[in-house]
This record gives C-alpha cells, sequence and structure tokens, in this order.
C-alpha cells in the first residue's frame, strides 16, 4: 500500500472515530439528556475562571463544521470564561495531529489552527503522518527545524498525554465535546445540532456564574 494511501485509510477510520455519536435530530430520543453531570468533578487547569474544555479532532467532519461557529461565540465570552481546545486521539494514527496542535500552540502559531481543518476537509490533503504535517507547516512559513524540534520534544508528548488523560477523565467518546466547569459534558450528539450545543454549552456558562 503506499503511503497516500495509507494515509486516506487512517484519515477514513479517524474520521468515524471522531464522528460517530453524531446523531440526526431525526433520530434522536426526545427525552434525551442535553449534557451529562461528571462524577467526581475534575479540577480546572484555570484557577478562578470558568473553564471550557473543547474536545476535538482534525479529522472530525463536525469539527471542521463548528469550528467558525465556536470561533463567533468565544468572541461574545465574559473575562471571567476561558476556552481550551483538547485535540482527542481515539486511536494512534491521530497522536500526529495532537502533536501537531500543541506545537502550534507552543510556537504562537495557532493562527494556522483552522487552516488544518481547511486542509484536511476542503483541500483534502492526507496531512496524517509527521512528514506531511511538517512539509504542510513549511509551506506555511513556518521554520522546519524549529518546528520538527518542538513536535519531537517532551513538551508537546506531556501535552499529548494529558490531553489523552483528560478525554479519559471526562469521559469523551465523541467529538466534538464540551466540557464546562470540570462538572458537564455536553456535544452535538446529545442535543441534535451544532448552534445548539454552543447555546447548551452557554447555558451551563451561564448557570455556573450565577452560583458564584
Amino acid at each position: 500500500m503506499s503511503p497516500k494511501n495509507l494515509a486516506l485509510r487512517l484519515f477514513a477510520v479517524a474520521a468515524i472515530s471522531a464522528g460517530a455519536l453524531f446523531v440526526p435530530a431525526s433520530q434522536a430520543k426526545a427525552d434525551q439528556p442535553l449534557y451529562v453531570t461528571l462524577d467526581p468533578a475534575q479540577p480546572s487547569n484555570t484557577p478562578g475562571k470558568i473553564e471550557v474544555l473543547e474536545f476535538f479532532a482534525y479529522t472530525c467532519p463536525h469539527c471542521n463544521a463548528i469550528e467558525p461557529l465556536l470561533e463567533k461565540w468565544e468572541k461574545t465570552l465574559p473575562a471571567n470564561v476561558v476556552v481550551h481546545p483538547v485535540p482527542v486521539a481515539f486511536n494512534a494514527s491521530m497522536s500526529s495531529l495532537q502533536k501537531l496542535f500543541y506545537s502550534l500552540q507552543i510556537m504562537g502559531r495557532l493562527d494556522l489552527h483552522s487552516q488544518v481543518f481547511k486542509a484536511i476537509h476542503e483541500e483534502h490533503l492526507p496531512i496524517y503522518t509527521e512528514k506531511a504535517i511538517t512539509d504542510w507547516v513549511v509551506s506555511k512559513g513556518v521554520d522546519r527545524a524549529k518546528f520538527t524540534a518542538v513536535f519531537d520534544s517532551f513538551g508537546v508528548q506531556t501535552k499529548v498525554k494529558r490531553a489523552d488523560e483528560m478525554a479519559r477523565d471526562y469521559k469523551i467518546d465523541g467529538t466534538p465535546s464540551f466540557a464546562v466547569g470540570g462538572k458537564y459534558v455536553t456535544s452535538p450528539a446529545m442535543t441534535n445540532g451544532y448552534e445548539s450545543s454552543i447555546e447548551e454549552t452557554q447555558r451551563l456558562v451561564d448557570m455556573l456564574n450565577k452560583k458564584k
């Protein structure tokens, strides 16, 4: 199997894993919960603020679709609310894309975050291996040596390990999913829509704000 075909197969598996739990509204149960409450609640990484964790996967078509809506919503949030994206890997083939996100974060190049979605879902570029990812990032003006050093660094590996732990602790089994205040988790699969999941996340934020 050629490297390109292998990459496409890995993408297909990852995309199915990431988006498998999104249920169309026409198939949803009317009495299904809009969110779940975590037991036990998880500690915040941002003390003093309401933390929203966006569990996502670059290969997930639903994450790609909701990303512009999230960017717009985040601009409306008050100063005491922070949003942290958390890349999820449901199988080993997705770990390189986790490393890509954290490399961009460390290098101060999250301006490329939305472009990764575009490259995968609109331009259909098979950027799933370290080489393909590095070549793509370099094409965006990033220094190859600096990116490679960060991509393979202990710091990135530590962040990926922590992301895996968080996905497990928050019981994330599909993307996108949103955790609010370490206590609640909602998703388009629960609310049956992209906008409705953001509205529910906002409602949960408001609920925590009222308790302060």
